[in-house]
């Protein structure tokens, strides 16, 4: 069985997994009061006498064990459950939990994470340990669930969720919006935005290969939305083209009225800062959208392995910028090559630690990275490889080992060496 993750061991339960989350949520903007219940059903990994709950800065009222009342003790981090009866392994079990209050970012090495109130509204920032904030959870990234949202806001605000929007209806000055993920999620990867905005297609937005793009935002922003997401249809194909069909039930873009200091992705959607809508930023839409691909479908079981999300997502970056006539790449791995070399080289990118696995050396050494697997399989096997990645680990979890096993399918001995010496070694390469 495994255990939690070395890089967030105060967070997640190994003695069980979850199966699915049903989460009813109602939010009041300008009080910043959330209310909820989550239904949640888990199947136990060991005989269970109690389980723990990951829960931020709220109150828990009561907890039913299969439709029992379950006796519970709430801490700042854990809600730890007895239920009535023992569970044995391999039982599957529903946990309801009544919950409310102020939710508000958790201070973490990482800075605060979590939900987030904007001027007028709301966002969460889960990644890595900010979902407890708002919902109680199995906070593991390799326990991955299916989810059902149903979220209720005062009228003159619109919510933009995880998963395919549903039906929305208006009850006594409220309206409540469902979003349903059928598709396995990582609790860091669900988020809900608040605000005074306005969801529709994105102009130019129908492409084959994806659902329709959407996009949620204040209606003021309207002509800047089209104009700095006008590449995204193009930004899609060229991806399909690289990396497989689009992986996810959704693509939504939704910018908020405030700035953000760097936009966030979440399970087939991404958000961005008013901030963003400029020429320059183009490159942060990349890499949002190619997280759908790396890190949202195919997923990492352990923190440790965060450069195979990163890295594929900047060197995505630099894929567009290409494809689309910016930038070469050769240019741009010459450019961040000699970034990366005035920088400090004592960082792994196999195991950066958890105090690096956000540093900026992980995402620019994790594209070199695989550059240099390109330069030395050719493009064509290169790129036969990253498909099928994408494709045999489509909603999967993966570990560096997996792809090590991956590249040596692919170029042998001598590709596994060229990885090895980028991945397993603080010591920089020449430039690929």
């Amino acid at each position: 069985m495994s255990t939690t993750d070395p890089y967030a061991p105060q967070s997640g339960d190994a003695s069980y997994d979850v199966r699915s989350y049903d989460l009813a949520l109602g939010y009041r903007v300008r009080t910043n009061r959330l209310e909820g219940t989550a239904t949640i059903v888990a199947v136990a990994r060991a005989p269970l006498t109690s389980f723990a709950l990951d829960l931020v800065g709220l109150r828990t009222s009561r907890v039913r064990v299969d439709g029992e009342v379950a006796r519970f003790a709430a801490g700042p981090r854990v809600v730890r459950v007895t239920p009535p009866q023992p569970l044995a392994e391999g039982a599957v079990f529903e946990v309801e939990v009544v919950y409310a209050g102020a939710p508000a970012p958790r201070r973490s090495r990482w800075g605060a994470v979590g939900w987030e109130e904007l001027t007028d509204g709301a966002l969460v920032a889960g990644q890595p340990i900010g979902a407890p904030t708002w919902f109680p959870c199995n906070d593991r990234p390799d326990d991955r669930a299916r989810m059902r949202m149903e979220i209720t806001v005062d009228d003159g605000y619109t919510v933009a969720a995880t998963g395919v929007a549903g039906p929305t209806t208006r009850r006594g000055g409220r309206v409540t919006s469902t979003f349903t993920s059928d598709v396995p999620t990582a609790t860091y990867l669900a988020a809900v935005h608040v605000g005074r905005y306005r969801t529709r297609p994105l102009v130019g937005g129908g492409v084959d290969v994806v659902p329709p793009v959407s996009v949620t935002a204040p209606p003021s922003l309207n002509a800047a939305v089209d104009r700095a997401f006008a590449a995204v249809p193009e930004m899609l194909r060229v991806f399909d083209r690289l990396f497989g069909p689009y992986p996810q039930d959704t693509c939504s873009l939704v910018v908020t009225a405030d700035e953000l200091e760097i936009p966030l992705e979440a399970q087939g959607l991404a958000v961005f800062g008013m901030n963003h809508l400029v020429p320059a930023a183009q490159r942060l839409v990349a890499h949002e959208l190619a997280h759908q691909w790396f890190g949202n479908s195919v997923g990492i079981a352990r923190w440790r392995d965060i450069w195979l999300n990163e890295g594929f997502a900047c060197y995505a970056e630099w894929l567009w910028s290409d494809a689309s006539g910016g930038t070469p790449v050769e240019t741009c791995v010459a450019e961040h090559y000699a970034r990366l070399a005035a920088k400090p080289r004592d960082l792994l990118l196999a195991d950066p630690g958890p105090d690096d696995m956000f540093d900026d050396r992980v995402y620019k050494r994790g594209a070199l990275t695989l550059h240099a697997l390109r330069r030395t399989l050719g493009d064509q096997a290169f790129f036969d490889l990253v498909r099928g990645w994408t494709a045999q680990h489509r909603h999967a979890l993966v570990t560096t080992e997996d792809f090590r096993a991956a590249v040596e399918r692919a170029g042998g001995p001598d590709a596994v060496a060229v990885l090895s010496r980028w991945i397993d070694a603080e010591a920089l390469p020449p430039r690929p």
